[in-house]
């Protein structure tokens, strides 16, 4: 019951934070891509770029567009409503949309669209630029103000990144050939790489920018949730790394999201009912565990000494719970509190193994640790002096000597005072050795290694009067 408590309770303190809402930000971005499904995008070597992105930050791993084809997906993502399904639809659509939200709070916006024939431009297709990709071109307060000429084409963006005049909310559409609907997935990566890669480097957008990237619908073939499974990826200083949500999303999430993160408090359409993206933010800064045992890239033998100790300076409730994880998944050991001191029994092999603490913020930090646990040799390490869980004076007198089933015999012995601090070493098979220690009480470990890469421990608690 313990376990289960203090688990979950340090899990639901993580998703009430999370999912109170989006971070505040000034600059939200949305790039939207064409026609493929997740499957042909997540993993995919033709989208290097992408698939870095994903890894580096935010991944809704159940993402679904709302309907074929292409339009009324377009429309969901400003309006909250798939208006229509006609692709060839030309006229004007006086709806609740993302502009007279983002009017109403004083926020400014622009739709930078590749190959748009100049600023202002309301009418049709114009290859490789398609109306039907540009959705605020048929708003009828856009197309009936002085509002359209906050449709220019996508050359416009880099001038105003350069010059620091991106508005609150930009809405971005490659053309036809760059958003890979008739061009290919490479192509539409390199176009990712050469034009966002300079937006994420950039330094307002690093204060606190927002940048959604989402397919606007699957293969045809593929209905589910109305317009099947596609990528969405939630990019920008405050996603927490390498984040992958299983939450179901459809397009009106992102219209939520990005209009909330800008602080617009009313939603047009299904945006208004439809869950955030707030799970993707988080208090993890400086929250990631230090771990002192064993060493990254180590070679140990079971049990393998855990020793961590966490804190977050941006959060003043303190450290909930920390743990280890032996596997994807699996959590071997956790301990309320900062700290964590444990001996893990691990079989022989290659483990990559992660601390991780939970604060009482909601917050978390992960410290990967790869070791590769041996059973090549066997051996055994002997401590003669001093006695375990005796009172001794410093100078502390240590004697051990080792043993090895390895034909090459010993390499070194040596005298871990406190984790991660080896504090006297010696070539052989044996040591003999006086260690100055302050008073204190300490858990030291005698340990040898062979000359197969195997190392053998003793543990040898001491009170130093």
């Amino acid at each position: 019951m313990k376990f289960f408590t203090a688990v979950c309770t340090a899990f639901l303190l993580l998703g009430a934070v999370a999912f109170a809402g989006m971070p505040a930000s000034n600059h939200v971005v949305l790039v939207v891509e064409e026609n493929h499904s997740y499957s042909s995008v997540i993993g995919s070597p033709s989208m290097p770029y992408l698939n870095g992105l994903a890894a580096k930050y935010g991944l809704a791993t159940q993402y679904y567009a709302n309907t074929h084809p292409s339009i009324g997906n377009y429309f969901m993502l400003t309006t909250g409503q798939i208006v229509t399904n006609d692709d060839s639809f030309n006229g004007v659509i006086n709806v609740d949309d993302v502009v007279d939200h983002l009017q109403t709070a004083g926020k400014t916006w622009k739709a930078y669209a590749e190959s748009l024939p100049y600023a202002g431009y309301t009418g049709g297709d114009a290859y490789p630029y398609v109306k039907r990709h540009n959705p605020l071109s048929y708003f009828s307060e856009v197309v009936n103000s002085n509002e359209k000429y906050n449709l220019v084409p996508f050359t416009q963006f880099a001038t105003d990144l350069a010059n620091n005049q991106l508005p609150n909310f930009s809405f971005i559409a490659p053309n036809v050939l760059d958003d890979a609907h008739d061009g290919t997935l490479s192509a539409a990566d390199a176009w990712l790489s050469k034009n966002i890669g300079p937006l994420l480097s950039n330094a307002t957008f690093q204060k606190d920018g927002v940048l959604i990237i989402v397919f606007d619908e699957s293969t045809t073939s593929d209905v589910q949730g109305g317009g099947g499974h596609v990528a969405a990826l939630v990019i920008g200083p405050q996603v927490k790394s390498g984040y992958k949500s299983t939450a179901t999303y459809q397009h009106q999430s992102t219209l939520k999201s990005l209009l909330a993160a800008l602080g617009v408090s009313s939603f047009p359409g299904a945006a208004q009912s439809a869950p955030d993206m707030g799970e993707f933010f988080g208090q993890n800064q400086n929250a990631n565990p230090v771990v002192t045992s064993p060493l990254n890239n180590s070679v140990d033998t079971s049990p393998v000494h855990y020793v961590a100790t966490a804190s977050n300076p941006n959060c003043g409730k303190g450290i909930a719970a920390i743990g280890v994880y032996t596997s994807p998944g699996v959590l071997a050991y956790w301990n309320n509190g900062p700290n964590l001191n444990t001996y893990l029994n691990l079989a022989p092999g290659n483990y990559n193994t992660v601390v991780q603490d939970w604060d009482n913020c909601g917050g978390y930090g992960k410290t990967p640790v790869a070791i590769t646990v041996t059973s090549g040799s066997t051996g055994s390490v002997t401590v003669s002096s001093p006695a375990n869980n005796s009172n001794v004076a410093s100078p502390v007198h240590f004697v051990a000597s080792s043993t090895t089933t390895c034909a090459k015999g010993m390499s070194a012995i040596g005298i871990y005072p406190t984790p991660g601090q080896l504090a006297y070493w010696v070539g052989g098979a044996s040591l003999d050795h006086y260690l100055s220690l302050a008073p204190g009480t300490y858990n030291t470990t005698v340990q040898a290694w062979d000359n197969c890469k195997n190392a053998f421990k003793a543990f040898v608690k001491i009170t130093v009067n």
